[in-house]
């Protein structure tokens, strides 16, 4: 620890110096570019969806990896998004347009079939200037 650590925390004398330590940059710089590269492919920092930006996955929830991300960024997408070459579902968190949740899911095509329905009409009664599809998959 000393050799790989110690270099990252000359001059840190407090603790907020040492909390602005990037521990996951620090343990990637000694993978080595071949292990990180996979490591970044298997479990990414982020989703990208078909629409909207970039999400960061939160791996630190205890239930499951999990992204929060607004509904409509999600339109398109027929396969719930994973982690681990597909072994481990993303927890999605559904938000409204405000940023709101709007519901938690582990399955979006299930959610698409089944109650996406209700949450389209009062999507569409709350946020009426956004587009709300009957079938937001395809």
């Amino acid at each position: 620890m000393h050799e790989w650590l110690l270099p990252y925390l000359s001059g840190a004398t407090s603790r907020s110096d040492l909390a602005a330590v990037d521990i996951t940059m620090v343990l990637q710089s000694q993978l080595g570019w071949d292990a990180s590269s996979t490591l970044n492919s298997l479990a990414p920092s982020e989703f990208e969806p078909p629409r909207g930006k970039a999400v960061t996955i939160n791996y630190a929830e205890p239930t499951a990896p999990t992204i929060a991300i607004r509904v409509q960024h999600l339109f398109g997408v027929t396969t719930h998004p994973s982690v681990l070459n597909g072994a481990v579902p993303l927890r999605i968190q559904l938000l409204s347009p405000a940023d709101r949740l709007i519901q938690i899911t582990a399955d979006l095509p299930g959610f698409w079939t089944g109650s996406w329905s209700e949450v389209r009409k009062e999507m569409a009664g709350r946020y009426p200037k956004h587009d709300w599809p009957i079938n937001p998959s395809a």
